[in-house]
């Protein structure tokens, strides 16, 4: 478990993970609304150097964001999907870019093999920003960041 105390540290956090990515990798993040899940994602694609600004994708569903690199990062807010069939429906190569699936829990795994779940709990004291964050390996990769999230813990 790791504890997040507040929206920079969260950004920083994102920041932390999106070192270890590379194309064909999927982060799930769980939480309940205001966790910090987009928080995470706005620092995770800045350090992708994406262009333009993340921002939640609730509305549109999924947003592509163009990076240096070539390879594209997709920011998905799966809140308002039903089903795998209608993430799996978005038709993202999951295998040629890096993404990011909101709400994504239970969704995943007739889709891709391999994935990192981030569930974030937040406190619900008025007064304490705190976040929780916990870690879940799915597939050979999921284990893969993990391992490489636990050797190099944020500063």
């Amino acid at each position: 478990m790791i504890a997040i105390a507040t929206a920079s540290d969260m950004e920083a956090f994102g920041a932390h993970v999106a070192q270890c990515l590379t194309a064909g990798d999927v982060v799930c993040l769980t939480g309940e609304l205001g966790a910090g899940k987009t928080t995470f994602t706005r620092g995770l694609g800045r350090e992708l150097n994406v262009r333009g600004t993340v921002t939640s994708p609730t509305f549109v569903v999924a947003r592509t964001h163009s990076r240096s690199d070539g390879v594209p990062f997709v920011h998905i807010d799966a809140y308002r999907l039903q089903s795998s069939a209608e993430l799996e429906d978005l038709d993202i190569d999951w295998e040629n870019v890096i993404s990011v699936v909101e709400w994504g829990h239970g969704m995943l795994d007739s889709i891709v093999d391999d994935w990192l779940e981030i569930v974030i709990d937040r406190s619900h004291s008025a007064d304490d920003e705190t976040r929780t964050v916990s870690l879940h390996a799915f597939g050979p990769r999921g284990h893969e960041l993990v391992d490489a999230l636990g050797r190099n813990e944020p500063a």
